[in-house]
């Protein structure tokens, strides 16, 4: 008997916990949504070295884009430059190269999920470039001259990219630079092709999906 009175509350203890259960089961359905796209957006600045006709060259890169699923992104990149070509013209005039172009943005991302990923990245763009007079880091831009030319660019490379968290990525990477024909005097330049390589940050929100686990079943 005393052992009957012992097991009586203890049976009432778990009826009740299994109807709360229920209950709760019933207010409320439990789902994962990990596995459904993953949107973002974001905005980047970079800042690479390269060359240009085998001269130092300096880059500056700004980027916007959706990211699709942490698998590709698709924006608008645009693209500064400024090579120390060092061309004399005379005593008085020592000549450098400078220019800018823009256009589509496209990166393929592998193993987006990951803290660490790798990126193809396409860009697709036009602009154009400059000879720029160089005295004594005094830079010129004479546009007297007419001297600007049009110029189309395919850039492909290769990036490593770092999820430091929900909202900054640091990249790390290089990339190869095919341009059309460049028709400027003194045409020492025939086009801006070249390797380049560097870093840059991107800043914004890159899962903007809700991970909760149970939704309330309200009542109508």
């Amino acid at each position: 008997m005393k052992q009957n009175r012992l097991l009586l509350p203890m049976l009432l203890l778990f009826a009740c916990s299994a109807l709360a259960q229920t209950e709760d089961d019933g207010d409320y359905i439990e789902f994962n949504d990990r596995r459904n796209v993953v949107h973002g957006v974001y905005l980047g600045l970079g800042t690479y070295f390269g060359e240009i006709d085998g001269k130092n060259t300096y880059h500056g890169h700004f980027k916007v884009a959706y990211v699709a699923n942490q698998q590709v992104e698709v924006g608008f990149a645009a693209v500064g430059f400024y090579s120390q070509q060092n061309i004399l013209q005379s005593t008085f005039e020592n000549l450098d190269f400078a220019g800018a172009y823009a256009g589509l943005h496209v990166e393929p991302i592998l193993f987006g999920k990951s803290k660490i990923n790798l990126s193809f990245p396409v860009m697709l763009g036009a602009g154009a470039v400059v000879y720029v007079e160089d005295n004594n880091r005094d830079v010129d831009i004479d546009f007297d001259r007419n001297e600007w030319d049009e110029v189309f660019v395919v850039e492909p490379g290769l990036n490593l990219l770092f999820n430091l968290s929900r909202y900054v990525q640091l990249e790390a990477g290089m990339r190869y630079r095919f341009s059309s024909k460049i028709d400027l005097a003194p045409n020492s330049i025939k086009n801006i092709n070249g390797f380049s390589a560097g870093f840059g940050i991107k800043v914004g929100v890159f899962n903007m999906g809700r991970n909760r686990y149970k939704k309330h079943l309200r009542n109508e």
